[in-house]
């Protein structure tokens, strides 16, 4: 069997995308989406995303997405916007996207390779010292520290994600921050599900930004976040415990498309 697929990337973070509107891929075979995200013997991703048809009647698209281990995941925010990007190629959408994706709602908008993904609100930040921790769609351990170009982020991100306070909820991502000048900070990134750190991740930069806000680390309701990808930003309003209207921006372009037999 052939399955035709496209190759998109958001800030280095990038993945397979599958249009699935018509059942070409099984979600139940791990095996094969394992070996899809393979970077050796597949295509290589950090996860694979397949678009399928709404079960929202306002919804122009389903969202499903894959960590490269091929088990069915959390919400990726980067992916999310990779998403959008397909299904305007697809003629599915124009310059805004409605989709639902595992964590529920979410509103898009693209300009050019420029899109912005509407994150969910969030209600709750646990902060202990430099860390926190909070929930963006996917769970995040924020590490606010020095020197983050010279860190060992897989082992130490390993560490942290495979540590007690983790065990029995499946695991955290781990984000390891470097505040700079203006409401700028340098973050690299452990993923869980990919095992290894990323170029960028979407829902952890946003945990960054939201945990660097409530921590009284940046003001405004704008934080630019620098990855080894490239940057994102993300914007967000503060009412009262609460931060709402969170919108995470940066490029997502199509790399290559083929077809893969199966």
């Amino acid at each position: 069997m052939k399955i035709p697929f496209y190759k998109y990337q958001g800030t280095g973070n990038d993945f397979v995308m599958i249009d699935n509107r018509q059942q070409l891929l099984s979600k139940n075979n791990t095996k094969l989406i394992k070996q899809l995200c393979d970077r050796k013997f597949g295509i290589g991703g950090d996860g694979l995303i397949l678009l399928e048809n709404p079960e929202v009647a306002e919804d122009d698209f389903k969202m499903v997405y894959f960590n490269a281990d091929g088990n069915e995941s959390s919400m990726c925010g980067n992916g999310g916007r990779c998403l959008v990007a397909f299904a305007k190629f697809l003629g599915i959408i124009e310059n805004e996207a409605t989709f639902t994706a595992v964590d529920g709602p979410h509103k898009a908008t693209i300009t050019g390779h420029e899109v912005s993904l509407q994150m969910q609100n969030l209600t709750e930040i646990k902060h202990l010292g430099n860390t926190a921790f909070l929930d963006t769609g996917s769970p995040h351990h924020v590490v606010f520290t020095k020197n983050v170009a010279n860190l060992d982020v897989k082992k130490e991100g390993a560490e942290i994600r495979y540590s007690d306070a983790y065990a029995s909820s499946g695991g955290a991502n781990v984000n390891f921050v470097d505040m700079q000048e203006n409401n700028t900070f340098l973050v690299r990134t452990y993923e869980r599900g990919v095992e290894d750190e990323t170029l960028s991740c979407g829902t952890g930069v946003t945990a960054v930004a939201l945990a660097a806000h409530a921590s009284g680390k940046a003001n405004g309701n704008s934080v630019k976040l620098i990855v080894p990808g490239g940057e994102l930003s993300v914007s967000f309003k503060k009412e009262s415990e609460a931060y709402t209207d969170v919108w995470l921006t940066g490029p997502a372009e199509q790399v290559f498309k083929g077809e893969i037999i199966c």
